[in-house]
């Protein structure tokens, strides 16, 4: 394996932050090499966020932001537009939360190079954690599409990382939304 890079884009309160960390830790339980941290504009919920997470077999000595990824995660759909789609690389992944088609998303994003991967994260939030927060719904998708990390160990990370009081429904939204994803 060699270094991959992700770019993670949400609002402030999806948890963003939280899923690059997250997977991230699932990584390093894997016994690879990762790295993640945020980038802040305003820190205010509903604000942009931007998150990276970086994953390889070899030590990481990289520390900037994450300019040409390898794979984006859009949080929230609104943002969608060939500005979050700046720098991903040809043949890159784009895992989006959003009730449109890969299609429609790719037009959106100005992309059709690029292999998209969908699901509907706020649906599955709502349903199983009763809030629109996407975070470990769209890790679910995530880990699908990318099969960079493996879904017990991002189960696992995220047991250590959300209130114990949300364990299971978090549990659930990773798992359904890793069923639900739609990947073209």
């Amino acid at each position: 394996m060699s270094l991959v890079e992700i770019r993670w884009h949400g609002r402030g309160g999806q948890g963003a932050v939280t899923a690059s960390e997250i997977t991230a830790i699932a990584a390093i339980d894997q016994g690879k090499y990762a790295q993640a941290f945020p980038s802040f504009g305003v820190e205010r919920r509903g604000a942009p966020v931007e998150a990276f997470t970086r994953i390889d077999d070899k030590p990481i000595y990289i520390r900037t932001k994450v300019y040409e990824p390898d794979i984006i995660v859009v949080l929230d759909p609104t943002l969608l537009g060939p500005e979050i789609a700046r720098g991903l690389k040809e043949n890159g992944l784009a895992v989006v939360n959003t009730d449109k088609s890969p299609e429609e998303v790719k037009k959106l994003l100005g992309r059709d190079d690029i292999k998209v991967a969908i699901v509907d994260a706020t649906k599955i939030a709502l349903e199983t954690l009763k809030r629109p927060i996407v975070n470990t719904a769209i890790l679910g998708a995530f880990v699908k599409a990318s099969g960079l990390v493996d879904l017990d160990h991002v189960l696992k990370a995220v047991k250590s990382k959300v209130p114990p009081r949300t364990v299971e429904a978090n549990l659930e939204a990773v798992r359904r939304a890793y069923e639900e994803v739609v990947i073209a």
